[in-house]
């Protein structure tokens, strides 16, 4: 099934919450707990924003959203700036 296979690809976040909300519309079943819900979503995120997020401990899908958006945007803005610095 592909929900227990979906990760983020890259950096693109926005694609993989789409899809994850998604999918789960479609298996609500399978998630009768939003703490399942949310444990499975942090599961899929890429290593390098995953440890900061289950730190996190987040309440809500919403907020597991939020904080996970929040960290891959400061992720990506550090990425560009080390790459401006290192031009110089």
């Amino acid at each position: 099934m592909e929900l227990w296979d979906l990760k983020v690809k890259g950096t693109d976040l926005a694609s993989y919450t789409q899809r994850f909300q998604e999918l789960t519309l479609l298996c609500r079943r399978m998630f009768s707990e939003e703490a399942d819900k949310i444990e499975k979503y942090v599961g899929g995120l890429p290593d390098m924003i995953h440890g900061s997020v289950v730190a996190s401990k987040p309440k809500t899908m919403q907020e597991a959203i939020e904080i996970a958006t929040e960290l891959m945007d400061k992720k990506i803005r550090t990425f560009a700036e080390r790459k401006t610095t290192s031009k110089r």
